[in-house]
C-alpha cells in the first residue's frame, strides 16, 4: 500500500458483481483510485474509477506498465452464454489466468477471486472442474494472500437473459432458509453481498489462500455496510 491509498484494479467490472464492487470500492476510504477493466467504456460514472479498455485476447500486453495494491477478478460467463465448452473454459479459466498473470506483473499482493460454491477440479460437471482448475491454477501465481470467492446462485439483475438463473433467483431465496448444515454453502448470494464480502476480505489482512462460501460470505459483507 502506498501512502496516498490503495489502488484496487478490477476485472469484470461491467458485470453483476463488478458493477457493485466497484461502488463498494469506490466508497472504501482506504481506496483511492479503481481501475474498471473492461471491454467496452464503463458507463458508469463514480469517484476514483479510471476506466481500462482492453481486447481480452490481448489483456495481459494491453495492461503491461500499470500498478496496483489489489486485483479483484469478477470475470465469468455460462456455457449457455459463451455457447460451447471451449468457449466457456476460454473465458472463467484462460482469461481469468491472463488477468491473474497481469495483476502479480503489476505488483498486486492480494487477488480475490469469484469462483463457485462446489469448484473442483477433479469434480463430476464440467463447469466446476474448470471452476476448481482456474483456483489451483492462480495458486500457482504466487501472490502473497488469495482470496476466493465462492458463492451460490447470484441474485441480481443482469443485462443478458438467462431463463434458467430468472426461475431460480425466483425459487432458491424462498428455500435458502431451509438449507442448514453442509447445504448452507450452496445459499444464493446477492451481488451487493458478495461484493461487500470480497472487500472485507481484503481489509482482514490475513494472508494465504482463503476460500470463502455462504457463511463466511455473509460474516465478511455485515463488516461492510452497503452504501459506506
Amino acid at each position: 500500500m502506498n501512502d496516498n491509498g490503495k489502488v484496487a484494479l478490477v476485472a469484470g467490472a461491467s458485470g453483476l458483481v463488478g458493477q457493485e464492487l466497484v461502488a463498494t470500492l469506490c466508497d472504501a476510504p482506504e481506496y483511492t483510485r479503481v481501475i474498471a477493466v473492461t471491454r467496452r467504456p464503463f458507463l458508469r460514472s463514480l469517484p476514483k474509477v479510471a476506466n481500462r479498455i482492453v481486447r481480452f485476447d490481448a489483456l495481459e500486453a494491453q495492461l503491461r506498465g500499470m500498478t496496483c495494491d489489489e486485483a479483484f477478478c469478477c470475470l465469468g460467463t455460462t456455457i449457455a452464454a459463451a455457447g460451447s465448452e471451449a468457449a466457456f473454459r476460454a473465458v472463467d479459466h484462460d482469461l481469468v489466468l491472463a488477468f491473474a498473470r497481469a495483476a502479480r506483473a503489476a505488483g498486486a499482493r492480494r487477488f480475490t477471486l469469484v469462483s463457485s460454491v462446489g469448484a473442483d477440479a477433479g469434480g463430476r460437471t464440467f463447469y466446476l472442474r474448470v471452476k476448481g482448475e482456474t483456483e489451483a491454477a492462480v495458486m500457482t501465481i504466487g501472490f502473497p494472500a488469495l482470496d476466493i470467492m465462492q458463492p451460490g446462485l447470484l441474485l441480481g439483475s443482469r443485462r443478458e437473459w438467462r431463463p434458467a438463473e430468472f426461475v431460480l433467483q425466483w425459487t432458491l431465496p424462498a428455500v435458502g432458509p431451509l438449507m442448514i448444515g453442509r447445504a448452507q454453502a450452496w445459499r444464493p448470494v446477492r451481488a451487493g453481498t458478495l461484493a461487500r464480502a470480497m472487500v472485507g476480505a481484503a481489509r482482514s489482512g490475513r494472508r494465504g489462500v482463503m476460500r470463502f462460501t455462504w457463511p463466511a460470505i455473509r460474516q465478511l459483507a455485515g463488516g461492510v455496510e452497503a452504501g459506506g
